[in-house]
């Protein structure tokens, strides 16, 4: 057990860092490793996958605190967005566990390494958008901001890898995109965590130090590690360039979806 606070504590510090650096909750990382770390712990297989993704959306809303103030301090939060887009991620997000808690690992796992490989090509292709393209109103945004919630909550993340590309699409600047997605992040955490503990409560089989479908002992481990490195992250998203972020951004998703498909075939 020491072994694995150790292993959980580590993945806290390297996702802190990638969350701070481009506006997400780290969640796809956390949930390809995590479901490697609780299979060879011998995990329920048929909810290893629910077990990741719920405590990854947890971990996000402690990330995320930290995210939202490291980016306010240099006034890259839109907060006008976050109000516009509230209502829908939190419903969505909801939505989404429910429908999580009904799919089999196998099935959830799939969904979310083939959304893990669109989003990685999304941000090295590099779309341009066009100059007179802007933010969709109250309606669209609403929409979208559902769509992200039910996929956030179906993929564990914190809903950045959609809302980062969206608002970039609509001329929202990268850096602004990224700490308004941090602070996106917090609500569909919040929502997630408590879909995901509600519909796990009546599971049986789950391991100890469990609650709903949170680890414990991860989510611990992770929240401390992120605390340390997130404000550095969000430090060199203002001082790197924007196509270097996008590119890291790319890279480091692809390689965690490889690592998922390697694992299921």
């Amino acid at each position: 057990m020491d072994w694995w606070w150790a292993a959980y504590l580590g993945l806290g510090l390297f996702v802190g860092f990638f969350a701070g650096l481009l506006g997400i909750g780290g969640g796809l990382i956390i949930v390809t490793v995590l479901v490697f770390m609780f299979t060879h712990q011998g995990f329920p297989a048929d909810r290893v996958v629910h077990l990741a993704l719920g405590t990854s959306l947890t971990s996000i809303v402690f990330t995320s605190l930290s995210s939202i103030r490291a980016h306010q301090r240099h006034g890259a939060v839109r907060w006008d967005i976050l109000r516009r887009a509230l209502a829908g991620v939190v419903i969505g997000t909801l939505l989404g566990t429910l429908f999580a808690d009904a799919l089999p690992s196998r099935y959830l796992a799939i969904f979310f390494t083939a959304f893990v490989y669109y989003s990685a090509a999304q941000m090295w292709l590099d779309l341009k958008p066009k100059a007179s393209r802007q933010l969709p109103g109250r309606a669209g945004t609403t929409a979208a901001a559902l769509g992200i919630g039910v996929i956030s909550s179906l993929v564990g993340a914190g809903g950045g890898v959609i809302s980062i590309p969206l608002m970039t699409l609509c001329n929202v600047p990268m850096r602004n995109a990224i700490g308004t997605s941090a602070a996106l992040g917090l609500p569909i955490a919040i929502a997630g965590a408590v879909g995901y503990v509600v519909t796990g409560l009546d599971r049986t089989g789950l391991p100890p130090l469990t609650v709903g479908y949170i680890y414990l002992p991860a989510l611990i481990g992770i929240v401390i590690g992120t605390f340390f490195t997130v404000p550095y992250g969000a430090k060199a998203a203002h001082t790197l360039p924007v196509p270097m972020l996008k590119k890291i951004f790319g890279i480091i998703l692809f390689l965690m979806a490889t690592k998922m498909l390697v694992g299921l075939f």
